[in-house]
């Protein structure tokens, strides 16, 4: 018994804390580490076994730099966004719509699509309007109708304003062409 105090003594406060962490430590981790342990490794098999059932395949990354290349390659260049505009006027002129002037702003992110945003005021009648809605959407796969608000100045004309916002997405400057 002496010894025993001799040689905790010479251990110091911190030796026997370090020895009674270590006694500590051998019942804790047949308690709590390794039954935790075997959980998870048969939680990474179920894993595993679900993975291997599933009729996806991950998407190889060397791909996708071609799948992007080809995404992109579906939109116009942003060099053609004079003609796009001119479809829009086109389409409103066929369509019999008077085009007041309008809001246009081009949005070139650092990367992806660009975007350019037109608001447009239109006067006309509600066939008028929609046939011009339709017939850009149609012709222009590339543009989004993001807003259509109407106005009637009289419960009884059969002239309205509408205000029409259409998005029309671009090609990065700096992509390839059309593959």
């Amino acid at each position: 018994m002496k010894r025993a105090q001799e040689w905790l003594h010479s251990l110091g406060p911190t030796g026997v804390l370090g020895i009674g962490v270590l006694i500590f430590c051998v019942p804790f981790y047949f308690s709590a580490v390794s039954p935790a342990e075997r959980e998870l490794q048969a939680q990474r098999s179920v894993a595993e076994r679900l993975r291997s059932r599933t009729p996806f395949q991950p998407v190889a990354s060397e791909g996708r730099a071609e799948e992007l290349r080809r995404f992109y390659g579906l939109f116009p260049p942003v060099e053609r966004l004079p003609d796009e505009l001119e479809r829009v006027y086109s389409l409103a002129r066929a369509a019999k719509l008077e085009l007041l002037q309008g809001e246009y702003r081009l949005e070139k992110p650092p990367f992806g699509i660009a975007f350019y945003r037109i608001t447009l005021p239109i006067r006309g009648t509600y066939p008028q309007i929609r046939q011009f809605v339709a017939a850009t959407l149609k012709s222009m796969p590339i543009a989004s109708l993001d807003a259509l608000r109407f106005e009637r100045k009289k419960a009884g004309d059969s002239q309205l304003e509408a205000q029409l916002r259409l998005t029309v997405y671009f090609r990065p400057a700096n992509e390839g062409e059309t593959p």
